[in-house]
């Protein structure tokens, strides 16, 4: 999942801090399914943007839990697969059980950092649902995209910043996204590193204006 530090309320324009991320999630791993219910109908929303097929590859961009997996796996079909990247070891193991406790044979994960963990392309397909620290990591893209085929369908979903005349509204923002990001960096419109590999990214609001999920083909 994003980085997180529970409570740490985020650094407004550091890079995201993976050790800080692996620590606290250690802690946050237990709850999270809990507290992502909230988000379900706006996973479903953006991996429904992604027209999977069956037979396709797809790419769960930091996992977390493996809670995408079961609606992933459904879209993809028994010919297809879906291979996850998670950077928490405790969020890693509840996916395994997850992938395990349902004999998915074609649902595959790794743990590491998204930007250099091996990845078993080439994928027809790319999920960031919650992903904001992956978006402002160095290399991360490059190392995603890389592993894509031309054309790959691309859907992302996440927490942004209220427009200014909202402004005041953003205090609350920040709180509440404090346990799954370790920068705010660029949360005033973080699908923008995604644009150099998805140009023609369509976009819109979620969450009264607190989120947003973007959807495109990559192209190379």
């Amino acid at each position: 999942m994003n980085a997180g530090a529970p409570g740490s309320g985020g650094d407004g324009g550091a890079r995201p801090d993976a050790g800080r991320a692996r620590r606290e999630y250690a802690l946050h791993a237990a709850g999270y399914d809990r507290s992502a219910a909230r988000t379900m109908p706006l996973r479903r929303r953006t991996i429904e943007r992604l027209r999977l097929g069956p037979g396709d590859a797809v790419l769960d961009v930091a996992c977390g839990t493996g809670l995408s997996f079961p609606m992933l796996r459904q879209a993809v079909g028994a010919s297809g697969r879906v291979h996850g990247v998670e950077l928490s070891p405790e969020m890693a193991a509840l996916a395994r059980a997850r992938v395990a406790g349902h004999g998915w044979r074609n649902a595959t994960l790794d743990v590491g950092d998204m930007a250099s963990s091996p990845l078993p392309g080439p994928f027809d397909a790319v999920l960031f649902h919650f992903t904001h620290d992956v978006l402002r990591t160095p290399g991360a893209l490059d190392h995603i995209f890389g592993a894509c085929r031309p054309g790959a369908r691309v859907a992302v979903a996440g927490s942004k910043l209220l427009p200014w005349w909202l402004a005041p509204l953003n205090v609350w923002v920040r709180r509440n996204n404090a346990p799954y990001m370790t920068t705010f960096d660029g949360l005033e419109a973080p699908w923008r590193p995604l644009e150099r590999f998805v140009p023609r990214l369509a976009r819109e609001s979620a969450l009264w204006g607190a989120a947003y999920v973007g959807w495109g083909r990559y192209e190379r």
